[in-house]
């Protein structure tokens, strides 16, 4: 039998840079639409829920055709809310009020839009086959870590991991990855147990860099404006990690 995936999209009305970013315009309709829609086509996912504090946020989320069938208590959406107990928060509402029990939980975050439902197959095929307790996205790190300073007391530049790499070609570096934002895939009984999207034993899925924009920042949206009138997104990325 199918396992029970519940994909969550947490979206605060409230956003410091960005001011109503979850509903800002990309490519002619809200930002958070792109992270609906592509779940809604992934044939899988069978729950698909909003959790948001804000009424025009969830309007627009069932107008898309997500479930949003709670607002998330104040208490939680603060800015300096961790993401995990709105996810934690969703799963006891669901538990008693809909009696719904899902075995897996995907959170895909509306400031990811451009993954792909490819992604997110890729995603789930790679925990059946690992049976790894969570999978999560990331893509090459840019610029690499080795290559990035410090400022003492003096303002001198010391190298930030104590390495002298000046001799050391960039394409020779070892290649290093970073969370991109867009997929966190976990076992229900791991994030309840141990609150956390990153338990022991979590498995990468490597994405380009293209779909890896995470919008967080006025300059973010703006690229990722760009990448959308220019179709790069949707290429096959040929950027390289520094």
């Amino acid at each position: 039998m199918k396992e029970k995936i519940l994909t969550l999209i947490p979206a605060r009305g409230g956003s410091q840079a960005i001011p109503r970013k979850n509903l800002a315009s990309l490519g002619g309709k809200p930002l958070i639409a792109w992270t609906i829609e592509v779940a809604r086509s992934v044939r899988d996912l069978d729950k698909i829920i909003v959790s948001t504090d804000d009424n025009e946020i969830a309007t627009i989320a069932r107008h898309y055709g997500a479930e949003v069938p709670f607002l998330r208590p104040a208490e939680i959406s603060r800015s300096d809310s961790p993401t995990i107990e709105a996810v934690i928060h969703a799963l006891h509402w669901l538990a008693q009020h809909a009696d719904y029990h899902p075995e897996l939980v995907l959170l895909l975050q509306p400031t990811s839009p451009f993954r792909t439902a490819d992604d997110i197959y890729a995603a789930l095929h790679l925990m059946r086959a690992s049976h790894a307790p969570a999978v999560v996205s990331v893509t090459m790190c840019h610029p690499h870590p080795f290559l990035t300073f410090r400022l003492d007391a003096q303002g001198i530049l010391e190298n930030l991991l104590g390495k002298d790499v000046s001799h050391i070609r960039r394409q020779d570096l070892p290649p290093v990855y970073q969370l991109n934002g867009a997929i966190y895939l976990v076992k229900t009984s791991t994030l309840l147990r141990e609150k956390t999207f990153l338990p022991a034993g979590t498995r990468a899925l490597i994405m380009p860099r293209n779909r890896s924009l995470d919008i967080d920042e006025p300059l973010d949206l703006m690229l990722a404006r760009c990448l959308v009138e220019e179709g790069l997104w949707k290429e096959s990325s040929t950027l390289q990690a520094a």
